[in-house]
């Protein structure tokens, strides 16, 4: 087994690649943005996009990952590679016939499904036919990502994060060949080839993860149906049970996500594209930080608590909420605070105009809001999951739920479609609340002097860097007024500047403030270093 990596160098290791892959994604939406803009076909290529990544975390990367992984490295720390292999061969099995029976299904009644994701679609019937056949070209990528899903988590747990984390970026490099290879072949339809290159795409996953699976020394069989239904062990049963819960637990976002596309689908066209480009841009840290963070810490915490090393434990976690805050705090200033430029710049061009732009920035800056709060979930919730405790986050899931829906009822009335993105942020905070509460009832986790210390400077570095880049942003205004919707050079030129500053002030103060201490970190890494040897 490959030797337990730090906790910090784990999460760089996943950013790393997911920062890579977010580079890609967003070079793929600014080609979407470029040739469909915010349009028709834009939003039933968008919904069709959602819908098996909807149902990839409801079983895959969510229920199925929380509950899988602590098994598994459970399994790896206490009884071997052999008995985990043979554990993790029926679980992707049991996967497998799963969710190809409910593709079959979802392929047969794509129109059903269309008409509870979208019912806004459903008078108009040229959006609502491309939304169900770009659908159909979609699902069955919730297969392969599902089987991939589970081969990453087996990666993970034994250390190898960089091949599972890498995944996403074939994902973003097929859709943007499929943008131009695919769409002679269906007739100059953009949204058709870009469907097309989705499910392509999770070929290409599948036969990467299969070999480094093989490489790892635990290439997966599969077993046939009548074993799965007749010999279900007692491992899988308990495995089960645990991702009944998970499918709510974990899925929070993916639910939410499901719920935004049904309320926008009634308001008018162009709603549904203004939040997901919005949202593509919220995203960008939460994938490479919040996600970065959830992958590396679940396997490290539970083995680290199946061997009794709690001390060890409680001080990875502190790090890495250290790491998220260090992250998330000053990226929601800056997505707020430069929401409008940052738009204009990466997506206003071809179909997607000056309208566009500032309808989606508000959104951002509602979304951005809550953007540490978030982080901080996909960190807290491996403190239940690492302990094999899925319910507890269900509980919390499901108070959310309740009033995700009730402020969306309220908020769309008076805010529009940027109501969903409020609602959003809103209800992460409230998560983040219900998780330290009830750590600190059930005595789970206790913060350091450090972490308290850093805390504060990273606090108070973003708000001198708010400042400061307030200050910077009125006075380029005043000397270039309209830069953002000028020229592509000048605007590149001037945002970047500006995000540069506002970097330049906030790693300044943060490290006179004592948020980050460089000495500590080069220790580490000669220590990692000479451990890895």
């Amino acid at each position: 087994m490959a030797a337990p990596l730090s906790v910090i160098k784990s999460i760089i290791t996943v950013g790393g690649w997911t920062m890579v892959s977010r580079v890609l994604g967003f070079i793929r939406d600014l080609l979407i943005a470029n040739f469909l803009g915010a349009g028709m076909t834009a939003d039933a290529f968008f919904v069709a996009f959602k819908l098996p990544n909807l149902f990839r975390s409801l079983f895959a990367e969510g229920a199925f990952n929380v509950a899988f992984v602590p098994m598994f490295s459970e399994r790896l720390e206490t009884k071997g590679k052999e008995q985990a292999r043979l554990f993790a061969e029926e679980a992707f099995s049991a996967l497998f016939y799963i969710v190809l029976f409910f593709t079959a299904v979802a392929e047969i009644a794509m129109p059903v499904f269309i008409m509870i994701q979208a019912p806004g679609f459903i008078e108009e019937t040229a959006k609502f036919d491309a939304a169900v056949i770009m659908s159909r070209i979609t699902f069955p990528y919730l297969l392969l990502v599902s089987l991939n899903s589970l081969q990453s988590g087996i990666l993970n747990s034994m250390g190898y994060f960089a091949a599972a984390a890498l995944t996403p970026v074939l994902l973003n490099i097929t859709m943007i060949a499929a943008l131009f290879a695919f769409t002679p072949l269906f007739g100059g339809n953009y949204g058709y080839a870009l469907s097309a290159g989705v499910t392509t795409a999770g070929v290409f996953q599948l036969l990467w993860l299969i070999w480094h699976t093989h490489r790892a020394g635990l290439s997966l069989k599969l077993y046939g149906l009548k074993r799965v239904v007749r010999n279900k062990s007692a491992e899988l049963k308990l495995l089960m049970k645990r991702i009944l819960p998970g499918v709510f637990g974990s899925g929070i976002y993916q639910i939410n996500l499901f719920l935004d596309t049904l309320f926008v689908s009634f308001l008018t066209t162009g709603a549904v594209s203004w939040l997901y480009y919005a949202n593509r841009l919220y995203q960008l840290p939460v994938g490479i930080i919040g996600a970065a963070i959830g992958t590396a810490l679940l396997p490290i915490l539970t083995r680290q608590l199946k061997a009794g090393e709690n001390e060890l434990a409680q001080n990875n976690l502190n790090r890495a909420l250290e790491f998220a805050l260090l992250a998330s705090v000053p990226a929601m200033a800056g997505l707020m605070i430069l929401s409008n430029p940052i738009i204009a710049v990466l997506f206003e061009r071809g179909a997607f105009g000056a309208e566009d732009s500032v309808k989606t920035a508000a959104a951002l800056c509602a979304y951005a809001a809550g953007l540490p709060a978030y982080i901080l979930t996909k960190t807290l919730a491996p403190v239940f999951y690492a302990r094999g405790d899925t319910v507890t986050p269900v509980r919390i899931a499901a108070w959310a739920l309740g009033l995700y829906i009730a402020l969306c009822a309220v908020f769309l009335s008076f805010f529009g479609y940027i109501g969903i993105a409020l609602a959003t942020g809103i209800v992460a905070w409230i998560n983040v609340i219900q998780y330290i509460l009830r750590i600190k009832k059930q005595q789970l986790h206790k913060t350091d002097k450090i972490f308290k210390k850093r805390t504060v400077s990273i606090l108070f570095s973003t708000l001198i860097m708010t400042a400061t880049v307030a200050v910077l942003k009125k006075e380029t205004d005043l000397y270039f007024p309209n830069w953002i919707h000028g020229d592509p050079l000048l605007k590149f030129g001037l945002l970047t500047a500006l995000i540069t500053a506002g970097g330049i002030v906030f790693a300044v103060f943060v490290l006179i403030s004592g948020g980050v201490n460089p000495k500590e970190i080069k220790n580490r890494l000669i220590k990692q270093k000479s451990s890895d040897s």
